[in-house]
């Protein structure tokens, strides 16, 4: 289970929250989560560096210059699922 500290982190950014939801279901360029979070590219360029700091999300391709694909590590994804049922529940 992610400390808790982990999750409060990213429940108090409402872009890591995106970012980590655009990635649960596969890895992503960060032009695609530019295009399906509607951030611009700059903060999700900075959310990717906060949450690779984390250990929340990975690059799969860490050789590849231009195209990086990012994919949620089991960390993130177990805070992922934790932090939602927490925002769910008022």
């Amino acid at each position: 289970m992610p400390k808790k500290n982990v999750i409060s982190y990213v429940l108090r950014g409402e872009n890591r929250l995106k970012v980590m939801d655009s990635l649960k279901t596969e890895p992503k360029v960060s032009a695609q989560l530019e295009k399906e979070t509607g951030m611009y590219k700059s903060h999700v360029s900075r959310t990717i560096k906060e949450l690779k700091d984390q250990s929340l999300i990975q690059c799969t391709n860490p050789k590849d210059r231009t195209f990086k694909f990012y994919k949620l590590t089991p960390k993130g994804k177990e805070t992922l699922k934790k932090a939602k049922e927490i925002s769910k529940n008022p």
